[in-house]
């Protein structure tokens, strides 16, 4: 009997202790999870203010789930200093669904598309699923060139508020048939299968080309593109995070805007950092701070472009938080950081809006997400 009793405690001791080694290591991952100390700090631009007041071109640049915990944190990670520090004017949007008080992309990204509040995970319609005008499909009736640029899939919620739409995000191959008349010169993203590789057996992207689009599926092919009208599907899903990625989203942004340049009229184009939202639900700090770095290190390049240009005006805003982030520690000296997230989701407090160029004062003050599209409709001279 005590040979079993010795036997079984020995069993006990080495169970417990595996459990602990565990429940040590489940410990360390998360705590892992909610650090980060930036190995290189990146330069940032200094731009003066421009003088001009003609609005001839808007870059809207949409960080998704980027609150201003987020932006806070990642100055501090990178020494003290961000891009986004240059802008002139800032302002707070509300970001609140039709039909509920804390919102997702599609809804929020809806009501900056089209100026009106929408259903809960509906995009480019209105409460009653009906479709809505977008400020792409404006810009385009008045002769404006008109861009997209995302590291998502084309038929995630953002850029199909802008180019799609449908009462149901989740319907990713009926929203991926909307872009053949969304109209859009310059589309860069990912989620290639819901175009080439659907139930229907249809091949988007071939009917995309018949409607004059050239094709790309790579940055390669991109970087070479010549012409009116692009539409580069990257990856079967959405982009690789920013440390796999590299730079390939800034350059794309870059490259839109150059062709979007050549439009007399002028242009518009959305860009998005898709992935922010992501590295939010996961509660992945180090993940999170490498998207807002190339998101921000992309709104410094913008920014050049911009004060050059003269007639340009810049709009960097979130469509919502993502996570319910808090900064707890850390040192601007070291760009260490720790945080804590209170949610797996996203929540409902206000963003930050921060414009630059001509035009930017009109984004001061706090007021609803449907008036981003407002404002950018008024100067465009869109309505």
């Amino acid at each position: 009997m005590k040979s079993i009793k010795f036997i079984f405690g020995i069993l006990s001791f080495l169970l417990i202790g595996q459990s602990g080694l565990r429940a040590q290591y489940a410990n360390q991952e998360q705590a892992d999870k909610l650090n980060y100390t930036v190995e290189q700090a990146y330069e940032t631009v200094q731009v003066k203010p421009v003088k001009g007041k003609k609005v001839k071109n808007v870059i809207l640049m949409i960080g998704d789930g980027m609150g201003l915990t987020q932006i806070s944190m990642a100055w501090v990670a990178n020494q003290g200093k961000l891009n986004v520090d240059n802008f002139p004017y800032t302002g707070l949007a509300r970001t609140y669904a039709g039909n509920k008080l804390i919102t997702d992309s599609g809804a929020a990204g809806t009501a900056m598309a089209t100026g009106q509040k929408t259903r809960y995970h509906s995009v480019g319609v209105d409460m009653d699923g009906n479709p809505l005008t977008s400020l792409t499909d404006l810009a385009h009736e008045k002769g404006l060139g008109t861009g997209v640029v995302v590291t998502c899939g084309l038929t995630d919620a953002t850029p199909a508020a802008f180019c799609s739409n449908h009462a149901d995000r989740e319907q990713l191959e009926a929203i991926a048939a909307g872009y053949l008349n969304c109209n859009v010169d310059f589309i860069f993203g990912g989620g290639r299968t819901d175009f080439n590789k659907r139930s229907d057996e249809r091949n988007l992207l071939k009917e995309m080309e018949e409607r004059g689009y050239q094709l790309a599926d790579s940055w390669a092919e991109v970087e070479d593109y010549k012409g009116e009208k692009l539409f580069a599907v990257v990856d079967d899903g959405q982009l690789p995070l920013a440390k796999e990625r590299g730079d390939v989203w800034q350059k794309a942004a870059l490259k839109a805007i150059d062709e979007l340049s050549k439009h007399k009229k002028g242009f518009f184009a959305m860009l998005e950092g898709s992935r922010i939202d992501d590295c939010g639900h996961w509660n992945d700090v180090p993940a999170l701070m490498g998207e807002i770095f190339d998101f921000d290190q992309t709104i410094g390049k913008v920014l050049e472009w911009a004060e050059k240009d003269g007639e340009t005006l810049v709009v960097v805003l979130a469509d919502h938080e993502t996570g319910g982030l808090t900064l707890l520690d850390g040192s601007i000296e070291a760009g260490q950081v720790e945080g804590h997230f209170s949610t797996g989701g996203h929540s409902g407090i206000v963003i930050p809006v921060f414009a630059y160029g001509p035009g930017a004062s009109e984004f001061s003050g706090t007021y609803e997400n449907t008036d981003v599209f407002r404002k950018i409709a008024e100067l465009l001279k869109l309505q």
